[in-house]
């Protein structure tokens, strides 16, 4: 299977990637769509026209959006609460063109698990997205829609462990639990692909680079100066390497609404281009998915977690 290129640079914004994209008439639901990258994510489909619902814990938080939009909305949806997710799946009516599952936590110090004893980063990054997809299967069948995943380059760190999801005997490591949930990301567009295909629905994930946004709230002052994104005084630094929100979004939007994209499934991208696949363990860099993140066999035992959780 050849890579699958597109015409836009690593430094387009997803304003570009929808220049002449006419999206009236479709509908979307974007995690985590108030602030950072979903809120990007929201204003580019938005501004091409189409209908959008943010789901959030706060849905106030979306107020500068939903203002500004006539055609946006925002809903309560808290991914590690399953009744959350439920009642949002209840609330839902009519097609759903795309879920851009996008909210996430990362590098939480401290293991922390849900009521269900789930470890929290995977709860909410993987589990309450896969969750929320198959209640919303139906409304992505009406419509042939498109389930677009925000991973990471993390998920060149660290695999899913199948043994032992919840850090139960494995000493617990913020990064690690982080890689982990973010190559399950990646299966789970894998997932869909291979069990929703019939069903007319696609799936791709996606990294979206390195940005300055609320997800980096848990990194301590050390970490974020080794990454060169603070100075020793305390002030965020923009290294080279970093992405504005507007250009970390671009192929979020790519994957949940270009043209270019129909009939794509089960695939990885990074600064607008198919990711090459690598050996996990590769040292991080642009533009690779690990092998352990596009694995079909892991990705159906971890659907088959998913669901029986559910």
């Amino acid at each position: 299977m050849s890579s699958f290129t597109t015409p836009f640079p690593a430094s387009a914004t997803a304003a570009e990637v929808l220049d002449g994209v006419d999206l009236t008439g479709r509908r979307y639901l974007v995690t985590g769509g108030a602030s950072g990258l979903g809120a990007e994510t929201v204003r580019a489909l938005a501004g091409a026209g189409a209908r959008v619902t943010i789901a959030t814990r706060d849905p106030a938080a979306g107020a500068e959006l939903t203002t500004r939009f006539p055609a946006v909305d925002s809903v309560a949806l808290d991914l590690a609460d399953p009744a959350s997710v439920r009642a949002l799946v209840a609330g839902w009516t009519g097609p759903l063109d795309g879920l851009v599952a996008n909210a996430g936590v990362m590098a939480l110090p401290t293991r922390r698990l849900t009521a269900q004893g789930w470890e929290l980063q995977l709860a909410t990054n993987f589990l309450g997205h896969s969750q929320l997809a198959t209640g919303l299967h139906g409304a992505l069948a009406a419509a042939g829609g498109r389930v677009t995943t925000v991973s990471s380059g993390a998920q060149l760190m660290g695999g899913v462990d199948l043994d032992d999801l919840q850090f139960e005997r494995r000493p617990y490591d913020p990064w690690t639990a982080y890689a982990q949930s973010k190559s399950a990301v990646v299966l789970l567009a894998v997932g869909i692909t291979r069990h929703w295909a019939a069903d007319g629905i696609t799936a791709n994930a996606l990294a979206p680079g390195w940005i300055h946004t609320n997800l980096a709230r848990h990194l301590d002052t050390a970490t974020m100066q080794a990454m060169g994104a603070m100075d020793a005084e305390g002030r965020l630094l923009t290294p080279p390497h970093y992405k504005t929100p507007a250009q970390g979004a671009a192929t979020t939007v790519l994957l949940a609404a270009s043209p270019l994209l129909a009939g794509v499934s089960g695939r990885y991208f990074e600064d607008n281009q198919e990711a090459e696949v690598v050996p996990g363990g590769t040292a991080p860099g642009s533009g690779m998915v690990a092998d352990w993140a596009v694995d079909p066999g892991t990705a159906d035992r971890l659907w088959e977690i998913a669901r029986d959780a559910g």
